[in-house]
């Protein structure tokens, strides 16, 4: 079903505010839901908004936290995130890291003890148009069997590369595993059946019941490499960041137990006067213009599909399930219920 974004908008972020979230701390956690779900992410959409209400009313969530910041060197932010929402941890240092990037050409934030930071492009997208260059990376619970394994063990750890162009920026997101958990529960809440190659059962062996794969594990992409570079990503994060590893990683997909994993933000200046952005955004227009494999289907970088599907929601409403509709809809008369006997 189609909903206008602005009345999805409005009502999420009053729920938000019902259960004491800031309004500059709200917009930033909803604007990044509702971004991916416009992008047809729904797996890091508004079906996470309910767990974030639960996180908040069981305390493992602070809902006002935006972060306490050391520096360690000229170069290097870490960020103690006091368990706040993680958007809005993310962006308070991010402000500080660009400011710190322009003036020295690069800087980095490590972030533990904040909470899930959704979909990474969000972030790409904002330091891009900042005319700067992102990499980030984050972890998760050990949610992929390593290659040739059988039980879960390494975290689906996103990936995220941004570089400044016309008429758009290069912005890559992508898991290391072949599809994210989210969107194995995504497939689950509405009864849908896993292709094949997707996950393991909670006894390691290949399933399709979406159900079973939640209690199981993720393939890597790309099998043994995609293996490595997600076990890279993790000993990288949690080293900067001094997070929790492996099977010690808890918080993004529960309501109860505090987010211990770790966030990683890179931001790099472009040197002043460098033609690189002119060179960048003709190579990736030269890309889009190439002869296609199939007629009718043309080149695409990273980016592309994504922003279309945004347009397509931003004109015609957001595409939502019914039932997460109703969903939000319960919340929604819950928050009104807690303002109106409060």
């Amino acid at each position: 079903m189609k909903v206008d974004v602005i009345t999805v908008t409005d009502l999420c972020q009053n729920i938000l505010h019902a259960h004491g979230v800031g309004p500059a701390s709200a917009r930033i956690q909803i604007d990044l839901l509702v971004e991916a779900q416009l992008r047809g992410y729904a797996s890091h959409g508004l079906l996470r908004l309910r767990r974030i209400v639960e996180r908040i009313e069981a305390g493992v969530t602070a809902p006002n936290a935006t972060g306490l910041h050391t520096w360690y060197g000229p170069a290097q932010l870490i960020v103690d995130g006091e368990r706040g929402l993680g958007p809005v941890v993310a962006m308070n240092a991010l402000s500080v890291v660009q400011q710190r990037a322009r003036d020295s050409g690069i800087a980095m934030a490590a972030i533990h003890n904040s909470n899930h930071i959704g979909m990474l492009a969000w972030y790409g997208e904002y330091v891009a148009a900042d005319g700067l260059m992102l990499i980030a990376a984050t972890t998760s619970e050990a949610l992929v069997h390593p290659w040739g394994g059988r039980r879960a063990m390494v975290g689906t750890n996103p990936l995220c590369i941004a570089v400044p162009a016309q008429p758009e920026p290069l912005v890559l997101d992508m898991a290391t595993s072949l599809v994210s958990m989210g969107k194995i529960h995504d497939y689950a809440n509405r009864g849908a059946t896993l292709p094949e190659g997707w996950a393991l059962d909670v006894d390691g062996n290949p399933t399709t019941d979406a159900v079973a794969a939640k209690a199981g594990s993720l393939a890597p992409f790309g099998g043994a490499k995609g293996y490595a570079l997600g076990l890279a990503l993790e000993v990288l994060v949690t080293s900067l960041a001094g997070s929790a590893i492996g099977a010690n990683v808890a918080g993004t997909l529960d309501s109860e137990r505090v987010c211990n994993k770790g966030d990683l933000f890179i931001v790099i200046a472009p040197q002043q006067g460098s033609s690189v952005a002119e060179l960048v955004s003709t190579y990736l227009n030269e890309l889009r213009q190439s002869d296609p494999a199939e007629p009718g289907s043309p080149v695409t970088v990273p980016g592309d599909r994504a922003r279309r599907t945004r347009a397509r929601g931003n004109a015609e409403g957001l595409e939502l399930e019914e039932e997460l509709w109703r969903d939000l809809l319960a919340l929604g008369r819950s928050a009104e219920q807690s303002r109106t006997s409060a």
